[in-house]
C-alpha cells in the first residue's frame, strides 16, 4: 500500500456498547502520566532522598529520568508488536501490569540513607523498568480511541488521551505540592514521598482491573475478520511507510518538546532561578495544568471543526514566538506574572498533544499502525521528552541565559514548521470528501 495519501480506517462510528471500553480507554493515560510527571514534580525531593542532595544531586535525578526514557522506544516497539497482532486489548491489559508493579516497587524502595549509591541504581532500574511498560501506553490508547470513535468527532475523542494525561499530571502535582505543603522537610525526606508513589500504585491496580473488561477495538476485529492482521508490522511500516514515520516524528517532536519544556520542567526552572519555593512551584503548576485540562478537548474539537493541519500549523507558529517571552517572564517577573506565562505555556503544549494525537494516528492504515505510532511517536519523545529537562536545565546554568528553555522549543517549532505545512489533511470528513469528489470525476 502506498504511503502518498494518508489512510484512514473504515470504521463505522461506535456503538454504545463501546461507550464504556472507550471511557476506560480514555482515563487510562492518567497512571502513565501521574508517574513521569510526579518524578519531575518532585525532582528536588527525590534528589536528596536518593542521591543525598548536594550540588550534584538534582543533575543525577534529572539525569535518571533522560537515561530511563530511553527505554520508551524498546518498550513501544515490544508493545506495538504485541498490539498490531494479537490486539490492543491484550497490549493494554500488559503495559498496565508492568506500570503497577514498578509503582508499587518505587514506594517500598530503600533510600541513600540506608542503601547509599545502591539507592540511586535501583531507582534508575525501576524508572526504566517503568518507562519500558509505559513505551506504548499512550500511543496504544490514542489508536484504540482513535479506532473506536465516529469518524466526525475523533479529534475531540482522540484528545481525550491527552487531557486525562494531563488529569494525571494534575494529582501529580496537586498531590505534589500537598505533600510538600503538610509536612516537614524532616518528614517529606524520612517517609512523606513515598505516599504519592503508592497513591500512583492504587491507581494503576485499579486501571488494570477496569481494562480488563474492555472490548477488542473495532479496528483489530475488522483486521481479524478480514484475514489481514499483519505477521511482521514493525517491518511491513517501516518497509511501506517511512514517510509517515517522519511526518508523526516531526509532529510529536513538538508536542513532546513543549510539553517536558514547558510544563513538567517550569518547577525545577523556578527553584533553578530562585524565584519561588517548592511548594509556591508546584501550586501554580496545579493552576497550570487546569488550564491544559480545559484547553486540550477544545483543540481537539477544533482540528475536527477546520481539520488537523491549519491548527497544528497555528500551534507551530505561536511555538516559535510565545516561550522565548514567557521564561524570560518567569524568571524576573512577579507571581501573577509567573503563574500567567506557566498557564500560556502549558495551554500550548496542551494544544499540541491535542492535535497531535489524532494527526499522527491517522498517518497509518490501522493494519501496523501501533508500530507506525512506535516508531514515530515514541522515538521523537525519547529525543525531545526525557533528555530535555536536563539539557534546560544545563544551559540555564552554564549560559546563564534563562530564556534558553524557550529558545529550544522555538528551535524545535521551527524545524517542524515545514512539515506541518506540508501535511495532507486527515480529517476524516475532508478525506470522505474528496473521495466522494473523486468518484464523481469532479476536478
Amino acid at each position: 500500500m502506498r504511503d502518498a495519501e494518508p489512510m484512514i480506517s473504515g470504521v463505522p462510528a461506535a456503538p454504545a456498547g463501546r461507550s464504556r471500553s472507550m471511557l476506560i480507554a480514555g482515563l487510562s493515560t492518567v497512571v502513565e502520566w501521574y508517574d513521569f510527571t510526579l518524578y519531575l514534580y518532585l525532582a528536588t525531593v527525590v534528589s536528596r532522598v536518593f542521591f543525598g542532595g548536594g550540588e550534584h544531586a538534582l543533575l543525577a535525578t534529572l539525569a535518571g529520568f533522560a537515561v530511563s526514557y530511553l527505554m520508551r522506544p524498546l518498550g513501544a516497539l515490544c508493545f506495538g508488536h504485541l498490539g498490531d497482532r494479537f490486539g490492543r486489548r491484550v497490549m493494554m491489559l500488559a503495559s498496565m501490569l508492568l506500570m503497577t508493579v514498578a509503582m508499587l516497587a518505587t514506594a517500598l524502595l530503600p533510600t541513600f540513607a540506608t542503601l547509599g549509591t545502591t539507592a540511586g541504581v535501583l531507582l534508575l532500574l525501576l524508572r526504566c523498568l517503568m518507562a519500558f511498560s509505559v513505551g506504548g501506553e499512550y500511543t496504544g490508547v490514542v489508536a484504540y480511541l482513535l479506532e473506536s470513535a465516529p469518524p466526525r468527532r475523533r479529534g475531540l475523542i482522540t484528545s481525550l488521551a491527552s487531557a486525562a494525561s494531563e488529569v494525571g499530571a494534575l494529582l501529580a502535582v496537586g498531590l505534589s505540592a500537598l505533600t510538600v505543603a503538610l509536612l516537614s522537610t524532616a518528614q517529606l525526606d524520612a517517609w512523606g514521598w513515598r505516599i504519592p508513589f503508592f497513591v500512583g500504585a492504587a491507581l494503576a491496580g485499579a486501571i488494570l482491573l477496569a481494562r480488563s473488561r474492555m472490548q477488542e477495538s473495532p479496528e483489530f476485529e475488522r483486521q481479524q475478520a478480514a484475514g489481514t492482521v499483519p505477521v511482521s508490522p514493525i517491518r511491513d511500516t517501516w518497509r511501506h511507510h517511512r514517510s509517515a514515520v517522519a511526518r508523526t516524528f516531526a509532529i510529536s517532536a513538538l508536542g513532546s518538546i513543549t510539553y517536558y519544556v514547558g510544563i513538567t520542567y517550569v518547577p525545577a526552572f523556578l527553584g533553578s532561578v530562585g524565584k519561588v519555593g517548592e511548594s509556591t512551584a508546584l501550586w501554580l503548576s496545579t493552576v497550570a495544568a487546569v488550564a491544559v485540562i480545559g484547553v486540550t478537548p477544545l483543540a481537539g474539537a477544533l482540528s475536527d471543526r477546520i481539520g488537523r493541519r491549519p491548527v497544528l500549523i497555528a500551534l507551530a507558529l505561536l511555538s516559535a514566538l510565545l516561550p522565548l517571552g514567557m521564561f524570560a517572564v518567569m524568571a524576573a517577573g512577579s507571581t501573577v506574572q509567573i503563574a500567567v506565562a506557566a498557564v500560556v505555556l502549558a495551554c500550548l503544549a496542551g494544544g499540541v498533544s491535542a492535535v497531535a494525537a489524532p494527526a499522527t494516528a491517522e498517518q497509518f492504515p490501522g493494519e501496523g499502525r501501533l508500530s507506525g505510532l512506535a516508531l514515530g511517536v515514541t522515538m521523537a519523545t525519547a529525543f525531545f521528552g526525557g533528555a530535555t529537562p536536563l539539557v534546560a536545565e544545563l544551559l540555564v546554568r552554564h549560559s546563564g541565559w534563562s530564556a534558553a528553555p524557550g529558545a529550544m522549543i522555538a528551535l524545535v517549532a521551527v524545524l517542524v514548521l515545514p512539515v506541518m505545512w506540508t501535511l495532507r489533511e486527515t480529517r476524516p470528513q475532508n478525506f470522505q470528501r474528496r473521495l466522494a469528489e473523486t468518484k464523481r470525476g469532479s476536478p
